[in-house]
């Protein structure tokens, strides 16, 4: 059976932060800032300071005959997984999915 590779970023809102969990938040945004962002297989969340909003990203591989919305839904849990691990809420999420095996790469022209 062949395999899919999918790019996959989940986007929601914060839900229901403390302070000491917008410490916490505020103290790494550092290193969750949209420049280190990177579509990897355990995903990379991304936030700025203002703290409402995220973006999760991240590599989905699965069986070409589950589809995009898989891939999706198999991201959601992810990133909900990697907010509740750090005790953090969120509301709706939202998935956007791109196969990796669908682009087509430009080769730059030799002279």
């Amino acid at each position: 059976m062949s395999e899919r590779t999918y790019r996959v970023i989940v986007r929601g809102v914060f839900a229901g932060l403390d302070d000491t969990q917008r410490t916490r938040l505020l103290a790494t945004a550092d290193e969750h800032d949209i420049l280190r962002a990177a579509f990897t297989d355990d995903g990379t969340l991304v936030y700025d300071r203002e703290l409402r909003a995220f973006s999760f990203r991240c590599v989905v591989r699965q069986a070409a005959d589950l589809g995009d919305e898989a891939a999706g839904d198999t991201a959601c849990h992810r990133a909900a997984a990697a907010l509740a691990a750090r005790g953090i809420g969120h509301g709706a999420l939202r998935t956007k999915v791109t196969s990796v095996d669908d682009m087509k790469i430009r080769r730059p022209r030799r002279p």
